[in-house]
């Protein structure tokens, strides 16, 4: 069994208007996929979650003609869920069916960047991951950022944290910067990143909220 993680570059005419309305708008980090059911070739649904303030995002998604339905949840650290209910086409539709190969496994979330990136994850036979990667349309650019057997313990679908947030907490951890007598800072953090300190730090956060929010949600011992 395979496991692949890949960042897929789009050109902004490729986009998802709503992922290109994430990039426009420095209020907004993040978009989740979390969930998603293919009803027919072009009828999607899916649960999102987005970091930034739902009502504009709402706004724009509203006048959207493709999108049949949607629903959004407030959440109280100005971000929100979202249910939309879509039909995919051109584009959208060809990356989709870039990894709805037979016996390939998405491994939730997808997550669309603010820089205009998407991370994708997936696992299931060899043959399944190459055509995956494969059939990203070619105006697209891939990076494959991890391929090779699947091992126990890479993912935990609990804490849902991205690969470069993991890689962070990884560093921050080996270098002492959680220790009691703290060993290490967000420069020493950043130098083993290869990335500023103010992307160290707001990796570090991130994960931290990830982290703290799903334990708070999973209740007291």
């Amino acid at each position: 069994m395979r496991y692949l993680d890949v960042r897929i570059e789009q050109a902004e005419a490729e986009r998802n208007p709503m992922h290109q309305f994430l990039v426009e708008h420095d209020e907004y980090g993040v978009s989740r996929l979390l969930s998603r059911e293919r009803y027919a070739l072009d009828d999607h649904a899916m649960l999102f979650h987005v970091e930034g303030p739902s009502a504009p995002f709402a706004a724009t998604l509203d006048e959207r003609g493709a999108v049949q339905a949607f629903e959004v949840g407030v959440c109280a650290d100005d971000s929100f869920y979202l249910y939309v209910r879509e039909q995919l086409a051109g584009e959208d539709r060809a990356f989709s069916e870039a990894f709805a190969q037979s016996g390939l496994l998405l491994v939730l979330p997808i997550t669309y960047r603010p820089d205009g990136s998407v991370h994708v994850s997936a696992v299931g036979p060899a043959d399944a991951v190459q055509a995956a990667v494969e059939s990203v349309p070619e105006t697209m650019g891939v990076e494959v950022l991890t391929v090779g057997e699947y091992m126990s313990g890479r993912l935990d679908s609990r804490l849902e944290l991205t690969q470069r947030q993991f890689e962070a907490v990884e560093v921050a951890v080996d270098t002492g910067y959680y220790s009691a007598t703290r060993q290490a800072g967000l420069a020493e953090v950043a130098e083993r990143l290869d990335c500023s300190t103010g992307t160290a730090g707001e990796l570090l956060r991130r994960a931290e909220r990830t982290v703290m929010s799903t334990l708070v949600a999973r209740g007291p011992f």
